[in-house]
């Protein structure tokens, strides 16, 4: 290499000064006034907002909750233990957001996005901001697509629609997690994308469910979001937001997607932990004065989009565990003002071995038989009075012992309806079953089979319909409401498959002389 002369070294150096810019670059940075049970208080980051990420040492990260004159309260979203009074924290200026998108669809996440199924980090092109703005009015049209759960009794008498938010409540161990289980099971044929948010469960629940998605095959259209039992109260709070927002982003592409809360139970005691170690001023249980708030903020943002915003839905199953089946205590009468209607699962059914254990008087959908097909609406009134009958004469019957025929009649129609609609949580049933099953049981079909045989008859029966009379399905299916005409002959199917099965039918009485002789 030629040596430079020192004018082409001078020169050189000029040039380099010349091109050389300058820029400064300002970092808010702040300190740790004190800290302790994944709470700090901060100082120095005057112009921290609310929900901003805050960044501590050893890529540590908090979110800013309390905004004071001379300081601000943070939560810590994860470990907390290498962090102490004094240390550096530094303002991002970015709100906290999560990675949204289809590369999330078949993986076990936590709140924040990153992967907990032990599989490769997550690559997505967008991020939602967890907390936003429900969309309005203008933006939204009614809701009128079922969403199908595959259970006899909540299509047929407690309705489901695309963009409904729909309370599922009862006391623990009552099947609560079941209902959302078989829905997401159901989707498979519905091109319904789910999300199933786990709040402070155990990770041996979370890895059961995850498994029996894998096992069904639902895995392939669902996103778990998982902060177990063990995971810190911020973490937990953030659960549910983060889940809507993977689920908003489907909604905003024009999909429907469905998200499930499990449970908000546990989501109001995480903020409460979080509310009174930030030493917020606590009301009625030791909540704080917006854990209304907390609910509806989240509930709102489910939404049906009409067609000029790609017509795309977001449906919420929000779970709540009551005690003793107090739904009149303060969280669940709060959720179910917020919600359109609520499944109440009542434990002395559960117990009777009636499941799922859903009480049909107290269980309610405000959107009715807009979310049903017609065929359904045809057959659901008819179910609806037969069953308010059986539950009123039930209760009567039991003081006498000296019935008249009638009431004797329509107690056995709806004991035979409750079997018909007793149902295995593996087992979701296909609407035009569900509509082939119900118009036989509310048509008198299934009067004469024996108590003990009825779901081996709804069995034989769908597989005869299936098998011999596939077009009479094919029809419900695709024209979606019973005419006459098929009526008809679905009598003339349904009778002769009875006489074909006297197995299944009550052994005939003995008359009276018979048992003189």
């Amino acid at each position: 290499m030629p040596k430079l002369s020192v004018t082409q070294i001078s020169n050189q150096i000029e040039k380099e000064i010349a091109g050389f810019k300058t820029s400064i670059k300002t970092k808010t940075v702040g300190e740790i006034i004190e800290i302790g049970d994944g709470v700090a208080k901060v100082g120095g980051l005057s112009n921290a907002m609310y929900a901003e990420l805050l960044e501590f040492p050893k890529s540590t990260f908090g979110l800013a909750l309390n905004l004071e004159k001379n300081s601000l309260g943070a939560v810590i979203l994860g470990n907390d233990k290498h962090l102490k009074e004094g240390d550096e924290v530094k303002s991002t200026g970015n709100l906290l957001t999560v990675p949204v998108g289809e590369e999330l669809i078949g993986r076990v996440v936590d709140p924040l996005g990153r992967p907990l199924d032990g599989k490769p980090k997550i690559q997505t092109k967008k991020r939602y901001p967890i907390e936003r703005i429900a969309p309005g009015v203008i933006k939204r049209q009614p809701v009128n697509t079922p969403l199908q759960t595959g259970i006899k009794a909540i299509d047929s008498m407690i309705p489901i629609g695309r963009g409904q938010r729909e309370l599922i409540i009862g006391d623990r161990n009552t099947g609560k997690s079941s209902i959302p289980l078989t829905t997401i099971i159901n989707q498979k044929k519905e091109k319904v994308i789910c999300i199933y948010v786990a709040i402070g469960q155990k990770d041996s629940f979370v890895a059961r469910f995850v498994a029996t998605l894998e096992k069904f095959g639902a895995l392939d259209y669902s996103i778990v979001v998982s902060s177990s039992a063990n995971s810190p109260a911020a973490l937990q709070f953030l659960a549910p937001y983060a889940g809507c927002a993977m689920g908003e982003y489907f909604a905003d592409t024009g999909k429907d997607a469905l998200v499930v809360y499990d449970d908000l139970s546990k989501h109001s005691w995480a903020y409460r932990e979080m509310s009174l170690l930030l030493k917020r001023p606590s009301g009625r249980e030791a909540y704080p004065g917006d854990i209304f708030y907390l609910h509806a903020r989240l509930l709102e943002r489910a939404v049906k989009l009409n067609s000029k915003n790609g017509g795309g839905s977001l449906t919420a199953l929000p779970i709540i565990e009551t005690q003793e089946g107090d739904v009149s205590a303060y969280i669940p009468t709060n959720v179910i003002s917020i919600t359109d209607g609520q499944i109440y699962l009542e434990p002395d059914l559960f117990y009777a071995g009636v499941r799922p254990a859903i009480n049909i008087g107290l269980s309610v959908s405000r959107v009715g038989g807009a979310a049903q097909i017609k065929a359904m609406k045809q057959i659901a009134s008819k179910l609806r009075l037969d069953f308010a009958q059986y539950r009123e004469l039930a209760a009567f019957a039991q003081f006498s012992s000296d019935l008249d025929e009638t009431t004797q009649s329509q107690l056995d129609r709806g004991a035979r309806i409750t079997e018909i609609l007793k149902q295995d949580w593996d087992k979701p049933t296909s609407v035009e079953h569900q509509v082939l099953v119900i118009w036989a049981v509310t048509n008198g079909f299934v009067d004469e089979v024996e108590m003990a045989k009825i779901n081996l008859w709804e069995e034989k029966y769908l597989q005869h319909m299936e098998t011999k009379h596939s077009s009479l399905i094919k029809t419900i299916k695709t024209e979606k409401e019973l005419s006459d005409k098929l009526e008809k002959q679905l009598q003339k199917a349904t009778t002769k498959f009875n006489e074909a099965n006297p197995a299944l039918l009550k052994p005939l009485e003995e008359t009276e002389e018979t048992e003189k002789k």
